[in-house]
């Protein structure tokens, strides 16, 4: 049996996972609400609560759950998971991998801390025009939702007929959180890929620098990358030329 949890904040789905679970539970209970709910908001947050009753699914469920992630995989933004059962967390760390969000494993009685990380805000994108520079901050680990409020800004510092200068700052950069944040930050690239004519990237971890060559791939303009501690150098690179 799967019943929903009450009481979530807007955009977050919750469900207790009890029984033995059967096709048609997913049919009349997640998958209409699950369906409605990215209607609705395009991306959502999840919280799945498998208790000491769960028992397993059968195969009607299992089909309806591949089904389901594959007509929605760009419409989860998090999921949170809470079990003790030792095969369904070895299923959803091998899972976790190829979702393209961030899927996080709680033991149970851990519900709190699983509403908190759902709620928490992972991480951000600052941006600042100043001195002829576009200065680009990434801070904590993005997810979806981060590129969704700069979208318009982006565009608007873009729009000038002068080619852009960017300072890209990763001091404070975790990674993406799945591979759908991955694919945002990459098309969003491509997309402005003729406007800029230098891109400075700042950071101080080794995989960094493979960031700035990756980035290189995407956009025409001249990428160079520069150690943390060379925060006036980076931006003096960038405005020269």
């Amino acid at each position: 049996m799967i019943e929903t949890i009450a009481g979530l904040p807007e955009g977050t789905l919750g469900f207790t996972f009890s029984g033995r679970i059967t096709g048609g539970d997913y049919d009349s209970v997640l998958v209409p609400a699950i369906d409605r709910a990215i209607e609705m908001h395009d991306r959502i947050k999840v919280l799945m609560v498998f208790g000491e009753g769960f028992e397993g699914y059968d195969l009607a469920a299992v089909w309806d759950d591949a089904r389901l992630g594959l007509r929605h995989w760009r419409g989860f933004e998090r999921i949170a998971v809470i079990s003790d059962v030792p095969w369904l967390r070895t299923a959803v760390r091998a899972m976790g991998v190829a979702l393209p969000c961030p899927v996080r494993l709680f033991a149970g009685g851990d519900e709190q801390e699983a509403r908190r990380w759902l709620a928490e805000s992972l991480g951000a994108i600052h941006l600042e025009e100043r001195d002829g520079v576009v200065r680009v901050r990434l801070i904590g680990q993005l997810e979806p939702s981060a590129y969704d409020g700069v979208e318009e800004e982006i565009a608007r510092l873009f729009a000038s007929s002068q080619p852009v200068r960017l300072l890209v700052d990763l001091r404070e950069f975790d990674g993406w959180s799945g591979l759908a944040a991955l694919g945002d930050h990459l098309s969003l690239v491509r997309e402005h890929r003729r406007t800029p004519r230098r891109v400075a990237v700042l950071g101080d971890q080794a995989w960094e620098k493979l960031a700035s060559r990756l980035l290189s791939r995407f956009t025409e303009a001249e990428t160079r990358f520069f150690d943390g501690a060379h925060a006036e150098q980076a931006e003096l690179w960038a405005r020269g030329g």
